[in-house]
């Protein structure tokens, strides 16, 4: 009798994430309770270092675990609302056929040399990232992306990668974004941006690294596309462009695309200018999506069909994040997330000076798996590493540092991080192929912010 190989499946993401609750559900019973005051300083509210107390446990019972994930989907719900509502008004955007019209001519263009153009986008989305800490703005792009770099003879994991791995690059080598170098500073009481030009030579670093990387992966495929994880999957994509019977290019499609590329430019805009964030974002897209859809003849109908098929294509996706954000519930209700962040900080004071700083890069890097929100994690985390790194012999430019490579680098790994998972949903890729595939150059990065912080410990990076 023929016994079959049964193959060790990787857990669906909610499961995955079912688990992680439960097992912190688990712990709230085992780690003792503790909390930290919150001041405000210059409007931000942040962590008093000095005021850890424990204080009575409150575990998380059955109830509390099973309700951790409608409140983790109700918190979240402007960013899955935003989800579905960029994600509905892109899938209108390409059902006027102007997206494809114009990609299928842009692949024809470089046919032959088509590796050239990773190297170009990734740079624009990485100065984005880097600049600006461009993260949920590049959303509206990774549909685009994907379906140029399958006409090109990539697939679908190398056109969100040029997006994802691009912008994500950049935000983790930032030399000037506001959201972590800006707020870490501040906060450590630092001159804003001081210490330029060791952020600047990490930028190139990273960026350069991950861009080699991604080409040597789609050149890889474009070789052989039954390589990719993700072959029968693009096979089946509707989406497809079809470079041998391009739609028409006409009028209408050029009016069309003015339409996106007046919307990209009004949110950059809004993002610099006005503060805009997603509720804005989101609006501004559906607008687009209604003003594209009646110059492309679809009709309101044909509108609504459309953004409702959209919306169902992200779905699954879009509420990954409430069930990650269930995480987050249970460690606040139980009290137990503050008690990590001090153990951590007790933990750190007790290693020789030589080795702090990288004890602090590992410890930013796995706190940001629990708080992946780069502003958020600043004030947890900088009130207590500052005045940690005046105790133990580390400059506090290096403690930002550290900070910043830490929550940067797993951005678009960890299933916590609400923008990510997004976009893997408008890519409509699962997370357990992208990790498997993301893995190395993860490990490449970690090693690559290791080596900066270990050389800015070593010169005693500064001003202090």
């Amino acid at each position: 009798m023929e016994q079959k190989k049964r193959r060790l499946q990787v857990p669906h993401v909610y499961v995955l994430l079912l688990g992680i609750v439960l097992v912190f559900c688990i712990l709230s019973y085992i780690i003792p309770a503790g909390q930290y005051d919150r001041v405000e300083v210059d409007g931000r509210e942040v962590v008093d270092a000095a005021s850890f107390t424990f204080v009575d446990q409150t575990p998380v019972d059955l109830m509390g675990f099973l309700t951790s994930v409608p409140r983790g989907l109700v918190e979240s719900a402007q960013i899955i609302f935003f989800i579905f509502i960029v994600g509905g008004s892109i899938y209108v955007l390409q059902e006027t056929g102007a997206i494809d019209a114009a990609l299928g001519r842009l692949a024809k263009r470089f046919s032959g040399t088509e590796l050239l153009l990773i190297p170009v986008i990734m740079f624009v989305f990485s100065l984005g990232g880097s600049v600006i800490g461009l993260a949920e703005e590049t959303l509206p792009f990774i549909p685009i992306m994907v379906s140029l770099a399958i006409a090109m003879g990539f697939d679908s994991m190398t056109g969100t990668a040029i997006v994802l791995c691009g912008a994500g690059a950049g935000f983790a080598g930032a030399f000037m974004n506001p959201f972590t170098v800006g707020v870490a500073q501040g906060i450590a009481g630092l001159p804003i941006y001081s210490g330029l030009g060791l952020r600047v030579a990490l930028y190139i670093v990273m960026v350069t690294v991950t861009i080699l990387w991604i080409m040597r992966y789609a050149r890889k495929v474009k070789k052989s596309p039954q390589l990719s994880s993700m072959y029968a999957v693009d096979q089946q994509r509707e989406e497809k462009l079809e470079l041998e019977n391009l739609r028409p290019f006409g009028k209408r499609e050029v009016f069309i695309l003015l339409v996106f590329a007046a919307t990209i430019v009004l949110l950059v805009w809004g993002v610099l200018a006005q503060g805009w964030y997603m509720n804005e974002i989101a609006a501004l897209f559906l607008a687009m999506g209604i003003i594209v859809a009646l110059i492309g003849g679809m009709g309101f109908n044909g509108y609504a069909n459309a953004l409702g098929v959209g919306m169902a294509n992200v779905a699954s996706g879009a509420l990954v994040v409430g069930f990650a954000r269930a995480i987050l519930v249970v460690m606040t209700d139980s009290n137990t997330l503050d008690t990590i962040l001090y153990w951590a900080a007790n933990l750190l004071s007790a290693l020789p000076g030589a080795i702090t700083a990288l004890g602090m890069y590992v410890f930013q890097c796995l706190l940001n798996f629990l708080v992946p929100s780069g502003s958020g994690q600043a004030a947890v985390s900088i009130p207590i590493m500052a005045p940690l790194a005046d105790l133990v012999g580390v400059t506090r430019q290096t403690a930002c540092l550290a900070f910043q490579l830490g929550d940067g680098i797993s951005n678009i790994f960890t299933p916590t991080s609400g923008y990510f998972m997004a976009g893997l949903a408008l890519a409509r890729i699962p997370w357990a192929k992208w990790a498997k595939w993301f893995l190395p150059l993860l490990f490449i990065q970690y090693a690559v912010g290791a080596v900066f912080v270990i050389f800015a410990q070593l010169t005693n990076y500064g001003p202090f």
